[in-house]
């Protein structure tokens, strides 16, 4: 059975309108800690929060349901979404909530789940949970208001240390610059405290929330104005995180992006030369770019592709005993140290590497070419199956038979917007651009919203 309220990264849309007005909130509340109750006698919940005027009165009414179901509820208050899932598995929670729409505007947010094991729900459980709440709220019961939580601050004092104690001890960049986007999100709390005591001159930007600023034209989605302030500062890199802190992209001195694919292909050359690199396997998804799977053959080593999702990049690891994966997008997967994408994490591994290495990010990405792509995002009005759309179908068709080896293209569905997303990859931009806009036009002549 497919799930209608949780996509790749829980239950997303925009805060006040269903699935996130209070009724439904409270629902998923009171059935999360049903599902918990099942499992256990007395089990305790932690939930977190980002930075965006809604995500309080979300926490509170979610608070409430769980209340509602006999659940003992901790809150963190404004915590990163890796913080989180840390947290819940390291001090015996029995699940974790996140109040967060990761990289989406703010008028978005959203909720997603973490096991007691800080890894984020199956699909399984995620359909059962689901399926309760559509009964609960068929059901009629009473909604009950919001329950306010004083956040236990301690809590996210023992992430910040857990980061210090995983960057590892030794290393340090003396008289380096580096420049922080902390998108106005959960890491701008507390990255300062995070990058401290490793000799760097820090500049902050981004790292004034207000409630509505989260990811405004900041932060891993706009990285303009972090490459204009590397260039000017003459820094020697620059890092930008979403909304939520689970994903970090970078920019060397010279201005070049360096995207998940780029961190997957350094981290894997380090941790291979460490002895560290298990089964000699990166786990990309489908939009890791073949320039990467090109690399890592010259490496000796194999790219897995994944459905795009880091849960579902985590469960192709664990399935090939794999221990490093990530998506493109910046999330990445360090799973002897995380059990998900943790973009200040990753932000600090690749510090270290840099210490070690004596090098500099473009030295550590050379040889890695890079084939041109392009993300065509369609807003469609309906997710109709892309086979029932003949004209869609034969365009595809169409753009594979004349891209034949030598390049990809991959039609999907956001799994948290109404959009389509059309990726090509090819030799060229000109290919790129062509094929993209024919796909995406058919798109939009079938099933774009008006």
């Amino acid at each position: 059975m497919e799930r209608r309220l949780f996509g790749t990264d829980g239950i997303r849309g925009v805060a006040g309108e269903p699935p996130l007005d209070s009724a439904t909130i409270f629902a998923v509340g009171v059935c999360i800690g049903q599902f918990l109750l099942r499992k256990a006698s007395r089990p305790r919940v932690l939930i977190g929060e980002d930075t965006r005027e809604s995500s309080r009165w979300i926490a509170e009414t979610m608070a409430s349901g769980l209340r509602k179901a006999g659940v003992e509820i901790v809150t963190a208050g404004v915590i990163t979404t890796p913080g989180l899932a840390y947290l819940t598995a390291s001090e015996g929670f029995a699940a974790g909530v996140m109040i967060s729409a990761s990289h989406n505007p703010y008028r978005d947010n959203g909720i997603k789940i973490f096991s007691s094991a800080g890894f984020k729900l199956p699909d399984a459980d995620e359909l059962e949970i689901e399926q309760d709440i559509f009964a609960h709220l068929q059901s009629g019961s009473a909604f009950s208001p919001g329950f306010s939580v004083e956040p236990n601050r301690a809590l996210v004092e023992r992430y910040v240390d857990f980061l210090r104690r995983a960057a590892g001890p030794g290393w340090a960049l003396p008289g380096w610059m580096l420049v922080v986007d902390c998108a106005n999100g959960s890491a701008s709390t507390i990255a300062r405290e995070v990058f401290a005591e490793r000799g760097m001159q820090l500049t902050l930007l981004a790292n004034q929330p207000d409630g509505q600023n989260i990811n405004l034209d900041c932060g891993s989605l706009h990285l303009e104005v972090l490459r204009h302030a590397v260039l000017e500062q003459k820094a020697n890199l620059g890092v930008a995180f979403d909304g939520d802190a689970d994903r970090a992209l970078f920019v060397t001195a010279t201005g070049r992006v360096v995207d998940g694919d780029g961190v997957l292909l350094i981290a894997s050359r380090y941790w291979r030369q460490q002895g560290g690199l298990r089964n000699g396997v990166v786990v990309g998804t489908v939009m890791s770019n073949l320039g990467l799977e090109q690399a890592l053959a010259r490496e000796g080593l194999h790219l897995l592709r994944a459905p795009v999702g880091d849960k579902y990049v985590l469960e192709e690891m664990l399935r090939c005993g794999a221990n490093l994966g990530g998506e493109q997008s910046g999330h990445i997967l360090f799973l002897d140290l995380a059990t998900t994408g943790d973009g200040l994490l990753t932000a600090l591994q690749m510090l270290r590497i840099l210490a070690e290495k004596k090098q500099t990010l473009d030295q550590l990405v050379e040889g890695m070419e890079i084939f041109p792509q392009v993300i065509r995002n369609v807003r469609v009005r309906e997710k109709v199956p892309l086979e029932s759309l003949p004209e869609v179908m034969a365009r595809i068709e169409a753009s594979r038979k004349s891209l034949g080896d030598t390049g990809r293209l991959l039609v999907r569905y956001s799994g948290t917007e109404l959009l389509a997303r059309v990726m090509v990859e090819a030799q060229t931009a000109e290919e790129v651009e062509r094929h993209a806009a024919a796909i995406a036009r058919a798109i939009e002549e079938s099933i774009g919203a008006r």
